[in-house]
């Protein structure tokens, strides 16, 4: 569905509710009940809401802060705010008040649209070190009877305001629509601050919608494809999922009850089109493992005799390469009894087409799902990027790639392996923060991923690590440690590693041990535990993940160039990393620096001929409170050759 001649997001929404106003744009299930609006219906509220901001004092230029899960009302005030000339600025619904107070502020937001009391209740909180916020507008009232009034309104009640602006001011919604151009500023949406205070990437309306049209185009989407919306509205790729290719192609986007009932709304919805971070498809298999493990054992021995038939044929019967009359045959009768149960177990019955992006997906992982008949592709993306830097081409899936340059997209591996691209999706620049991007873009566009990477004969990208993270021991070999601890996380037992080496004799390890899948199989052996802490010192414990690593150094030891990086040492952490302790980001990757510094009594332990270290550390409770926890951990040598 061509984009061409509308070059903002209200445009295309005008163009949509003319053109196929009666299909389903959103839908969003609530009480157990779901709603859809049609795009006609969506042009209607997203009209109301721009003339009740309007009404309110929102014009040209002014930054409307979102915060909240993936509602409608949320993803229709994106585009209110772009009818007015304004600019979203969709905030991590998870973040702490302090850190919400930093994109407020430094966005310069004079609205804030919250879901809930939960959010207007951190926005409050801030609300005076953030001199430039005057407006705060909810969505669900509850719980909200009593707060004054003053600068709270109801979503509900700003809508109101809007159809009597409307009804007064007739050719405004419009007219201010058509002073829009491409050119214009879409959205700013904040860096995870992987490597420090996060950066407000600057995205255009041709960055989002050309980028959208050209992925669009690429996969063949249309208007009768149906996703679900249940990442953070905060993070580019939802941003461009869940409302620039929606808006592109005119597909219908579904948002989930709650983050609890995801799997259970996505079963019910049968997206055809999915996208999901590598952790969420490991969740899922862990899932399913620990379910077939507690299976009867006619139910166990046919499940995993189909997954090897799976693993033999199932790739080419997708990929449409040549496979027995006996095995083709099969895996006919795998669809009926496994195959086909279990996808819609996992609510991908209707996928045609899913990406992961990220972190790099474990290889037995990415083929499991693709074995099943789901066609599961990678794509190498950035905020900077509107999303999409590479994406692979159906036919040619690697599970050990990133696929190929995305439409439009030129690529150039530097002379120290970083990787640089140019595309129409390349951001503007960082909001109040020009020497940042003079740092990351250059005058004629290139843009500095800080990855390293190479391409293969095929043409397809590898990325190897974060261009500063890869090192060398001091023998002078290489060291990437992302490479080692995605490897570590291929294993369900692990949820997390961090590891060490660089200008180092050798390799040492952190893991986090993932609480399910280990909680799982302590029950099956009958190993009582009361605590996260308690099973992660358990010696049982220790000899399964030691296991786990010395797989993976049996795994290096083939490989000539990071042989030497094989694991020596190890311990299992008494904590789960956290973003509320400053550990991980909000999008889940390990801030390294905090972490070195934080356990660096652990880090020179492991590089010690001690067996065990004592640590006390200092934890953020659910409730934000801080405390402390202690432990006397046991490290581990490790096979390696």
């Amino acid at each position: 569905m061509s984009t061409e001649g509308l070059d903002t997001f209200p445009k295309l929404l005008l163009d949509r509710a003319r053109r196929f106003g009666d299909r389903p744009a959103i839908r969003e299930k609530d009480y157990g009940i779901w709603q859809t609006w049609t795009w006609r219906q969506v042009e209607e509220e997203v009209r109301m809401l721009a003339c009740g901001l309007a009404a309110r004092g929102f014009k040209r230029g002014d930054k409307l802060a979102i915060i909240g899960d993936n509602r409608p009302r949320l993803y229709w005030s994106m585009a209110a705010a772009q009818a007015l000339g304004g600019v979203p600025v969709p905030a991590y619904q998870d973040a702490v008040a302090e850190e919400m107070q930093y994109v407020l502020d430094h966005a310069g937001a004079h609205f804030a649209l919250a879901e809930d009391q939960e959010q207007v209740d951190k926005v409050l909180e801030v609300k005076d070190r953030c001199p430039e916020l005057t407006e705060i507008i909810f969505d669900d009232s509850r719980g909200m009877r009593h707060y004054d009034r003053t600068h709270l309104h109801d979503f509900e009640d700003i809508q109101a305001q809007g159809r009597k602006f409307d009804q007064d001011n007739p050719d405004f919604y419009a007219g201010e629509i058509e002073k829009g151009s491409g050119s214009d500023v879409a959205i700013i949406l904040y860096t995870s601050g992987t490597t420090g205070t996060p950066k407000g990437v600057i995205l255009t309306h041709d960055n989002v919608l050309i980028t959208a049209q050209n992925s669009v185009d690429r996969d063949g989407l249309t208007v009768t494809d149906e996703s679900l919306a249940y990442l953070p509205m905060a993070w580019v790729g939802d941003h461009i999922f869940s409302y620039g290719q929606a808006y592109a192609a005119g597909f219908c986007v579904s948002c989930p009850e709650s983050g609890a009932t995801v799997m259970q709304d996505m079963r019910e919805i049968g997206p055809t089109y999915f996208f999901a971070p590598p952790r969420i498809f490991e969740n899922l298999l862990t899932t399913v493992m620990i379910r077939m493990e507690d299976a009867a054992f006619i139910k166990r021995k046919m499940f995993h005799y189909f997954m090897n038939l799976a693993r033999r044929s199932g790739i080419k019967i997708l990929d449409g390469k040549p496979v027995s009359v006996i095995d083709r045959t099969l895996y006919a009768v795998g669809k009926l009894f496994v195959y086909g149960p279990l996808k819609n177990t996992l609510g991908m019955s209707r996928v045609r087409l899913a990406y992961t992006a990220g972190e790099a997906i474990g290889p037995d992982i990415f083929d499991f799902y693709r074995s099943l008949g789901i066609n599961v592709k990678q794509l190498y993306g950035q905020t900077e990027a509107a999303v999409f830097v590479t994406m692979h081409p159906d036919g040619e899936v690697k599970p050990d790639t990133v696929g190929t340059p995305a439409p439009q997209v030129e690529i150039e591996i530097a002379d120290n392996g970083e990787v640089l691209y140019r595309s129409p999706g390349v951001f503007q620049s960082y909001y109040k923060d020009p020497e940042a991007t003079a740092k990351t873009k250059t005058e004629d566009g290139w843009v500095h991923t800080g990855d390293a990477g190479f391409f293969d004969d095929d043409g397809h990208l590898k990325i190897i690590d974060r261009a500063k993270d890869v090192g060398k021991l001091d023998d002078g070999s290489m060291f990437a440690p992302k490479y080692l601890e995605n490897k570590l996380k291929f294993f369900p037992q692990i949820r997390e590693a961090v590891t060490f080496g660089s200008e180092r004799a050798h390799t040492a390890a952190f893991i986090n041990i993932d609480l399910d899948a280990v909680g799982n199989w302590a029950e099956r052996r009958h190993i009582s535990y009361a605590s996260y802490q308690e099973l992660a010192a358990n010696s049982e414990v220790y000899d399964m993940v030691q296991e786990c690593v010395e797989k993976v150094n049996q795994d290096l030891a083939s490989d000539s160039k990071l042989a030497p990086s094989q694991i020596k040492r190890f311990l299992i952490l008494h904590k789960e990393l956290d973003a509320d302790d400053g550990e991980l980001t909000r999008t889940r990757k390990v801030r390294r620096s905090h972490v070195a510094e934080k356990y660096s009594t652990l880090i020179d332990a492991l590089y010690s001929d001690q067996d065990h270290c004592y640590i006390e550390t200092e934890v953020t409770f659910e409730d934000g409170r801080k405390g402390s926890i202690s432990a006397d951990l046991a490290i581990r040598e490790v096979k390696h050759s």
